[in-house]
């Protein structure tokens, strides 16, 4: 099914924090000096083995600090933190509880908070709808939608997947847990410094960890479990579509990055495609009209991870993801949907899939085109 909404893009906009204050912080943290203060200089050797050391790396590296750059390029505050959210407000729709989970090297930490409905569970259990970027996810919410998704017939087990910070979006740690592992560069570039790759890993940590926690304080239906993610978020769930079709039965990718790796998802999809032997799945994809007409909108082009990032979604055709909908769709047991959104680009498509996979999946209704919450917490710098 091919969806195109036509609604005023004016409509979601939201008052955004000044970037500047963010980006001077990130300079005084990082200061540089220009190129005649270092002319001529002599490197004592110590400094010298560094150096051809760091050069050594740089073709290792390149290939994942680009997948970085272009996450936090398409952000335009990468320290935007949120404040109090429904998560520690009292609802009479929801309880909330919130618990962490830590990699096998105790290094990295997971922080999920989970919105359980105050009603009698039914006898398989709740249905669950997880949420990538938890943080983020949690300040689209406000207490007038809890009490719409307590209202259905069957209500949610909210499940928001974060990180242990702050940080609306942690850019570094989701261009790690939310992109597969690849090519040989990028596979080194692990080894040597994992800042990406780690798709794999993050799925047996939800698997094996996570669910693992959310049994103990709540029964949900294995049946009926919708896991939903936006940019590299939407990559890692059409991953996990491709990967482990099995663990959940819905799979909602808002604006995937597929441009990522040139197109790679495209042919993970054709080889998904010859293995799926009919199991069943749900895929909903989500668009942007601004996103698929490449609007660049306010983007800062004299910043080159902007222009670097800009060309690289040249490298698939801009109705990507409406073909790969409309490949799926013909697939056995795949129940495929498109979803295209007037006006919006990137950054606002973030609210509106959410909003639009909740009320496809829960049936609530559809916010999609409603500003955020004028409550939701916002304590950026």
């Amino acid at each position: 099914m091919i969806v195109i909404d036509n609604y005023n893009a004016s409509s979601v906009a939201a008052s955004r924090p000044s970037f500047a204050r963010s980006l001077h912080a990130m300079r005084s943290a990082f200061p540089t000096s220009p190129p005649s203060a270092v002319a001529g200089r002599s490197l004592r050797p110590g400094r010298r083995a560094t150096l051809m050391f760091l050069l050594a790396l740089l073709p290792v590296l390149l290939p994942v600090l680009s997948i970085m750059t272009s996450a936090m390029a398409q952000q335009r505050n990468p320290l935007q933190t949120i404040g109090e959210t429904v998560a520690e407000r009292d609802s009479a729709h929801y309880r909330f509880e919130r618990f962490r989970v830590s990699s096998a090297d105790g290094t990295r930490t997971w922080r999920i908070h989970l919105g359980i409905p105050r009603s009698e569970p039914p006898a398989n259990g709740w249905p669950a709808f997880w949420m990538l970027d938890g943080n983020a996810a949690l300040i689209e919410f406000d207490d007038a939608l809890l009490a719409d998704l307590a209202a259905r017939p069957l209500p949610q087990v909210l499940v928001f997947v974060g990180y242990d910070n702050a940080l609306r979006i942690d850019s570094a740690q989701r261009s790690r847990d939310y992109t597969p592992q690849l090519t040989p560069q990028a596979q080194r570039a692990e080894a040597a410094h994992p800042l990406t790759g780690g798709a794999d890993a993050f799925l047996e940590l939800i698997e094996r960890d996570i669910r693992m926690q959310i049994a103990r304080r709540v029964r949900t239906d294995p049946a009926r479990q919708t896991l939903w993610g936006h940019s590299l978020g939407g990559l890692f769930a059409l991953h996990g579509l491709f990967t482990r079709p099995g663990a959940f039965h819905t799979y909602v990718a808002g604006s995937p990055s597929m441009w990522w790796q040139d197109g790679y998802m495209v042919a993970q999809a054709e080889r998904f495609a010859s293995h799926n032997a009919g199991r069943p799945a749900r895929v909903l994809i989500h668009l942007g009209a601004a996103e698929r007409a490449g609007d660049r909108g306010r983007r800062d082009l004299a910043d080159p991870r902007v222009v670097a990032h800009l060309a690289r979604l040249q490298s698939v055709p801009p109705d990507a993801a409406m073909r790969l909908a409309q490949r799926l769709a013909k697939l056995p047991g795949i129940e495929a949907g498109y979803r295209e959104f007037g006006g919006l680009g990137h950054g606002p498509m973030f609210r509106a899939s959410l909003m639009a996979a909740l009320h496809a999946v829960a049936g609530v209704a559809d916010r999609s085109a409603t500003p955020r919450p004028a409550a939701a917490g916002d304590a950026s710098p």
